[in-house]
């Protein structure tokens, strides 16, 4: 057998400057918290567990800027230009490039929603103050993580984990002929699970990556309490086990969420948490020691001839890039936001009524155009690549891309920067679904996306 035939496949981790830090963001009791259409209360009235915001900062070797990823316990954007308006501030105050800030959602459904203030909404004066919260605490996480920076290498890990399960459910009662959204336990869901792992060059651990996709929806209409639904319980399980902190990206899970869901019982939410960290933990068991792989040193010859694999110092990479591209997707033809503004308001029913703010905010972020040039993030760090936009993509395009690079690791993210819509195959469109419904983009663009993130991960691989 000759020695090629033999080499494990190694991939190279990112070695640079690394630091994390973590803000409290947790809002005050009162405030404007109503996230689901069947809800009763519209302020939350107590905290379960604490929100969290947590920056990642890393520098290749001789850089003077960062490439910074913020990940935040809070759950969408209700409108881009909420966003748009937010991100300017951050990167005139960080003198960074558009392409070099990643703002992430864990996308918690028991959070202050992310918008401006809405007159026709109980205590929605709180928001603007609150959403001001996060933007200084995202200043002063990054600050702390810059300060934090120290020589360290960033590996990753690919597990599983079935907390996922598939969410789209044909309607079992007689006669309908309709998908509603809850679990299909007829139909598998991915449960890729992506660790990354960064310790410091003496080998001490810093801090955890988890990349899962699965909607944080245990806590439904019933909650009334603020919470991070299950990331905030997988969170301080690592931290609680490892003592270091635990940031969180939420990956494609258009049509993925917990078995059970839609309950106000808070420690369903902490369980789902302990088995995401559980899951994590134990791929974090199955890396080799940091800096090190295994290689093969030949046979000992015994009772069997023995092939022997030692760990070895593994080659790292202080390459680090990132880029921005766009893809140009087909819009629904939607009423104007001044149009739904005018059915808003002439509607009666609380939750069609909410159906149709949040219609109306979407219109007012995306325009009154055919078009939208959605936004890619693409980093490279290493031999890894992490690619995400702000659209809530069914898990075919992490599955996909994963496909079309096996030699890499793809951490796929929803919800970056901003929050558009669902994205869903092109043949779901024939469906009464309610991602489909909800969505202001057309058939196809799910696929669009998937290629055009395609092209952009061969550019930065090729760059």
């Amino acid at each position: 057998m000759s020695e090629r035939a033999v080499e494990a496949g190694t991939e190279l981790a990112f070695q640079g400057q690394i630091g994390v830090a973590t803000v409290d963001i947790t809002p005050p009791v009162g405030i404007y918290a109503r996230n689901w259409g069947a809800a009763k209360h519209d302020v939350a009235d107590s905290i379960h567990r604490r929100l969290t915001l947590n920056a990642l900062v890393l520098y290749a070797a001789g850089a003077e800027q960062p490439l910074i990823f913020l990940d935040a316990d809070l759950g969408w954007w209700r409108s881009l230009i909420t966003f748009r308006r937010f991100q300017s501030r951050l990167l005139e105050e960080l003198e960074i490039e558009e392409s070099a800030l990643i703002f992430g959602l864990s996308h918690t459904h028991a959070s202050p929603p992310l918008t401006d203030p809405d007159p026709d909404l109980p205590a929605s004066e709180s928001l603007a103050a609150y959403l001001e919260t996060v933007y200084q605490a995202s200043l002063v996480a990054v600050r702390e993580a810059i300060k934090n920076v120290t020589a360290a290498v960033l590996e990753w890990k690919t597990g599983h984990c079935q907390l996922a399960s598939m969410r789209d459910l044909p309607d079992p009662a007689p006669e309908a002929e309709r998908i509603v959204c809850g679990w299909n336990p007829g139909e598998p869901a991915d449960d890729t699970l992506v660790v990354g792992r960064v310790s410091d060059a003496e080998g001490k651990l810093k801090a955890v990556i988890v990349n899962y996709a699965c909607h944080p929806t245990t806590l439904a209409w019933e909650n009334t309490a603020i919470s991070p639904d299950y990331p905030g319980a997988m969170r301080d399980t690592i931290r609680e086990t490892l003592g270091v902190p635990a940031l969180f990206m939420q990956g494609a899970s258009g049509e993925l969420s917990p078995r059970y869901q839609y309950v106000g019982d808070t420690e369903v939410a902490d369980r789902h948490g302990r088995q995401l960290a559980y899951a994590a933990l134990a791929t974090l068991e199955d890396l080799e020691p940091p800096g090190t792989c295994l290689e093969y040193q030949g046979v000992m010859e015994s009772g069997a001839p023995l092939a022997v694999w030692k760990p070895v110092s593994a080659k790292t990479s202080s390459l680090l890039k990132a880029i921005e591209v766009k893809v140009e997707l087909p819009l629904k033809d939607w009423p104007t936001a001044e149009e739904l503004e005018q059915q808003r308001q002439a509607c009666t029913d609380r939750a069609l009524e909410e159906r149709l703010r949040r219609r109306r905010n979407i219109r007012r972020g995306i325009g009154d155009g055919a078009t939208l040039d959605l936004p890619i993030w693409v980093w490279r760090m290493g031999d890894t690549i992490l690619v995400g936009s702000p659209s809530e993509a069914y898990s075919i395009l992490q599955r996909e891309l994963r496909k079309r690079f096996p030699e890499r690791t793809i951490v796929c993210l929803n919800l970056i920067n901003g929050t558009t819509g669902y994205l869903t195959p092109a043949e779901l469109y024939d469906l009464d679904l309610y991602q489909v419904w909800q969505t202001p983009f057309e058939r196809g663009s799910l696929e669009i996306l998937i290629e055009g993130m395609a092209g952009a991960i061969q550019q930065i691989i090729e760059a």
